[in-house]
């Protein structure tokens, strides 16, 4: 089977999906498939600030996948005091999925994004009949649609004319539905996945030394709750001892700098910045307990790799979370944005070492038995075979006039 694969952050940007999407490509290869990985980037200096950018390194692609690096040219608009020009990436994304097709033939596309991505997708399905895959991100369900009236009407076109909606969670895909007025029975629920023989505990899970070690590891951005997990650390160093580490990079960068300092927390707060995908099991190695105290996601890749690497997990009780993490079962779960929730449940896991033990053996289990690799790249392949079958077209999407109210226009690394 020849597949395209459109996505809109591959490495070096730092993105889950980033992850994501090489572990996909790694597994369609070793099943025998031949995907072409179409990818967007940043190759500005803002963009790269933001969450790494620039093409695609050819060390990082798996073998066999071809690769077509389009820079975000419609993006970095911004950085010549221009609005955004999505509409400009759009056709660059469809026109190449085109010429592609023309050259050699796919039996499906599929994107990992519904906007831009899956607009392109589908207009590029629209004009070669090929059947099309559209992947729902958290983005294009909790922030997609929320800033403009031109957003909206394009992402609820996607959703409603793709053959095919991949989800990451049965509580995503029902928020998703009301919020772009999508029939749930749309969404083919296919949650995230690790890998499991490259994350694995390094001691017996669970084991915390003194001082206890939390680790927070993805996006440093306000709406993942990173600021708030400072705020928590502050509390509890009244009464217990305990170090930070912080990995990753993301538009509040600077801000999570600021509040360590304001809080005085330089001693007991480590900052990593961007970690390369390939260390990433470095990082969970170096941590005992996962702290991700989120506002919403799709579904979390991080907490998974967590899991894997026999950490027990205390992240927050919201989309995306709760699909994988159950309070008191395999996790801990706390309501979003409260620091003093999120410190005293981490002083009662820190205190507690059966428990400790208990949820970090039992999420250890679940991974390597339901998320892992293997099995949803299979479930992914499937709906592959099911669209092919079907030979469900896609019909036009026209583009409705652009609302200047759009706040991504400003700052299209948010989108």
């Amino acid at each position: 089977m020849r597949i395209c694969f459109v996505s809109r952050r591959y490495w070096p940007a730092v993105s889950g999906m980033s992850a994501y999407a090489e572990n996909l490509l790694r597994h369609l290869v070793a099943a025998g498939h031949e995907p072409t990985l179409v990818s967007q980037y940043r190759g500005d200096e803002a963009g790269r600030a933001v969450y790494g950018g620039g093409p695609p390194p050819a060390d990082r692609i798996p073998d066999g996948v071809p690769v077509v690096a389009l820079e975000s040219l419609g993006e970095q608009a911004v950085a010549h005091g221009h609005p955004a020009d999505f509409e400009a990436d759009v056709r660059a994304m469809t026109d190449a999925v085109l010429d592609l097709h023309a050259a050699t033939p796919f039996d499906v596309l599929h994107a990992q994004y519904s906007y831009p991505n899956g607009l392109a997708v589908l207009r590029a399905a629209h004009t070669t009949g090929l059947p099309a895959v559209v992947s729902v991100q958290g983005g294009d369900g909790h922030w997609v649609g929320t800033c403009c009236t031109t957003h909206r009407a394009l992402n609820r076109a996607v959703m409603q004319g793709a053959p095919a909606l991949l989800i990451g969670s049965d509580s995503f895909a029902a928020e998703v539905a009301d919020r772009h007025d999508v029939d749930r029975a749309r969404f083919a629920v296919i949650p995230g996945a690790t890998d499991a023989d490259r994350f694995f505990p390094a001691g017996p899970p669970g084991a915390v030394s003194d001082p206890a070690v939390l680790l927070y590891h993805g996006r440093i951005d306000a709406r993942k709750g990173v600021l708030d997990l400072l705020d928590a650390v502050s509390s509890l160093l009244e009464h217990r001892r305990v170090r930070l580490l912080v990995s990753g990079i993301g538009p509040d960068t600077r801000r999570v700098a600021e509040r360590i300092a304001e809080l005085g927390l330089g001693e007991h707060v480590e900052v990593l910045g961007a970690v390369p995908y390939e260390r990433a099991e470095e990082v969970y190695r170096r941590g005992e307990i996962f702290v991700s105290p989120t506002y919403a996601e799709g579904f979390s890749n991080t907490v998974l790799e967590a899991m894997a690497s026999g950490l027990p997990v205390v992240s927050t009780d919201v989309v995306g979370v709760r699909d994988c993490v159950r309070d008191d079962e395999n996790g801990v779960l706390v309501p979003a944005g409260e620091p003093a929730a999120l410190a005293t449940a981490l002083a009662r896991l820190i205190d507690d070492a059966p428990r400790r033990r208990r949820l970090a053996e039992c999420a250890l289990d679940e991974v390597r038995r339901r998320w892992s690799w293997p099995v949803v790249a299979a479930r992914i392949t499937g709906v592959y075979d099911e669209v092919i079958a079907r030979g469900a077209g896609v019909a036009a999407i026209e583009q409705p006039a652009m609302d200047p109210e759009c706040r991504f226009r400003a700052a299209p690394h948010l989108l």
